[in-house]
């Protein structure tokens, strides 16, 4: 049975887990097969909160995916390393780790595959800069891998075992760890079709709507977009390119509002191989809302009580 009709069969995305979870997923198949409409989208949480006891609390639940944003956090790298190991060991591989990192230095791009991550990497406006992103992700020649073999990553004989019998360890990460780039200008979308073309290792593709708006001088709008003849041209311009490569697409689709709604969502989902679909920061944006409910309540109860000790109401 192929790891796709796995997945169906109830084993989710433990069906791509590599034999040991110190390994990344398959990530990059199970990309493909979402896109190819062999398995659902993977539905992921965002962690945009840097914090090993909540992804420990969330991780249960079992997402397709969790992605911890390095990028706009204080996560360190003991902290990132540490997110990505409980996503992957609590949910016993039913969860593919995701790292969005830094930016595209060498170092930090390792250090999150080293963990057992794939990577979001963010900004990313020109071919020269995909093909150092994916010079850094692989090991050897055949990808220009600039990537260092860790020693002390995978233990020989128990941790380093690959996928692939036939092949080594190295070579069968190349294609384990998913690469996923964020589009977030106008210059990205603009040279979108050439990094594509120039750089086919690129796994998937994120439009970072908000961060391409304001690129554009346009509100950001939550990232959600906006009615603008010149953001319709750019959105439009993007997905003509995503077809014409035939890539997976991933980002944000929430199905609540007041970012999202069912019937949005399931549209978008159509698209979508990864689907970011919460996020661990909005649940804890309705703490507020927690807050101003029982403020309320509580000036009622005060107001209630006034009214009762000045004879105007009957105590029952």
């Amino acid at each position: 049975m192929d790891r796709a009709a796995r997945a169906n069969a109830g084993e989710g995305m433990a069906a791509y887990a590599a034999p040991s979870l110190f390994q990344p997923h398959l990530a990059r198949q199970a990309l493909r097969d979402a896109h190819e409409k062999k398995i659902s989208p993977l539905l992921c949480i965002f962690h945009a909160v840097s914090s090993v006891p909540v992804v420990r609390f969330i991780t249960p639940f079992n997402f397709d995916a969790a992605a911890v944003d390095w990028e706009h956090s204080s996560c360190n790298t003991e902290t990132m390393t540490t997110m990505v190991h409980e996503i992957a060991f609590m949910s016993h591989g039913k969860t593919i780790p995701w790292v969005r990192v830094p930016g595209h230095d060498h170092a930090s791009i390792g250090w999150a595959l080293d963990a057992g991550a794939s990577i979001i990497v963010p900004q990313v406006d020109t071919v020269e800069q995909a093909q150092h992103i994916v010079s850094a992700t692989k090991f050897g020649t055949r990808h220009r891998g600039t990537r260092s073999a860790p020693p002390g990553r995978w233990l020989a004989g128990v941790t380093d075992i690959p996928f692939d019998s036939s092949r080594t360890i190295h070579e069968c990460l190349n294609d384990q760890a998913a690469i996923m780039i964020q589009i977030e200008s106008l210059e990205g979308i603009n040279n979108l079709d050439d990094i594509l073309t120039q750089v086919p290792d690129i796994d998937a593709v994120w439009l970072g709507s908000l961060d391409a708006r304001i690129s554009m001088n346009l509100p950001g709008n939550f990232g959600l977009g906006g009615d603008e003849p010149e953001w319709h041209a750019a959105r439009d311009k993007f997905f003509e390119v995503l077809d014409k490569h035939d890539k997976p697409y991933g980002g944000f689709a929430f199905p609540t509002p007041p970012f999202g709604s069912a019937e949005g969502f399931k549209k978008a989902t159509d698209r979508m191989s990864l689907v970011a679909c919460t996020a661990d920061m909005l649940h804890l944006m309705a703490l507020g809302n927690d807050l101003q409910t029982a403020r309320g309540l509580v000036s009622e109860a005060v107001e209630e009580r006034k009214l009762s000790s000045n004879g105007t109401t009957t105590a029952k």
